[in-house]
């Protein structure tokens, strides 16, 4: 970082004029600050590597180029696993971890405008001159070429500057600087299943066991008819019964004599 002090012109005599004079009232400092951002650059940096070790927070992974690196895993740490986001406890031996890293950078230049009075401390005419200015600030600023004073209502150079003059003056001060920002994002898949064992001896598939067949259903017995009583009807009477027993009497006696006579 550094930081660049330059007089500011003033437009006075069509020139650079820094006002000077032993009966000049001080003024107080006025500062101005503004920042200027430039356009932002990005790198991205991918970096694999298969989890070897794991010890609570503390886990080792092999790198790609052979290198085993140690690493502390925060308790909140999130990696993306086959599209599923896992946490500490989740990490197995096997898995395979991607960490992608985005670093921003963006240059910024601070520009910081201070107006005030200050002394002549020193002078190395005709490029360089210390001043201490009343914020108690002491620094040394190059004098640009040709840069003219008015003093006591004259046009003077920087030889003609003595230690104890007041001098107001502008002064620039531009400092660039570099911000850089980094976003990870940490993504794998997990361990491929064991592999098939080598084939030994004949090979058998084993079949699947059929089916038992169903149990026949019961079948449900019939239902017994249902016998109705027939009622004789109301106009019945004893008197056909009657009939029939005189004529079982009169059978009877008939055989009767017949066995007599033989």
């Amino acid at each position: 970082m550094s930081a660049i002090s330059t007089w500011k012109r003033r437009l006075a005599a069509g020139g650079v004029v820094l006002v000077a004079g032993a009966t000049l009232a001080l003024a107080q400092v006025e500062t101005t600050t503004t920042e200027k951002k430039g356009q932002p650059t990005k790198q991205v940096t991918v970096e694999r590597g298969k989890v070897t070790y794991i010890a609570g927070n503390e886990i080792v992974v092999k790198m790609e180029n052979g290198e085993l690196r140690h690493i502390t895993v925060p308790d909140n740490a999130k990696a993306i696993v086959d599209g599923k986001e896992i946490g500490l406890a989740d990490l197995r031996v096997g898995m395979t971890l991607e960490k992608t890293i985005t670093t921003t950078t963006t240059p910024k230049r601070v520009q910081t405008v201070k107006t005030g009075t200050g002394t002549v401390l020193n002078v190395q005419p005709p490029n360089y001159a210390t001043l201490k200015f009343e914020d108690g600030s002491v620094e040394r600023y190059k004098i640009p070429k040709a840069t003219k004073f008015t003093i006591d209502g004259e046009q003077k150079t920087a030889f003609d500057l003595k230690p104890g003059m007041k001098i107001t003056a502008t002064r620039i001060i531009d400092v660039p600087m570099t911000m850089v920002s980094q976003e990870s994002q940490v993504t794998g898949t997990a361990p491929p299943p064991p592999p098939t064992p080598p084939m030994e001896g004949a090979l058998l598939i084993e079949a699947p066991t059929p089916a038992a067949a169903p149990a026949p259903a019961k079948a449900e017995p019939a239902p017994e008819p249902t016998q109705v009583a027939q009622a004789l009807p109301k106009t019945g009477s004893d008197i056909p019964l009657l009939g029939l027993l005189g004529l079982l009497c009169l059978a009877a006696s008939l055989g009767v004599r017949l066995v007599r006579r033989s």
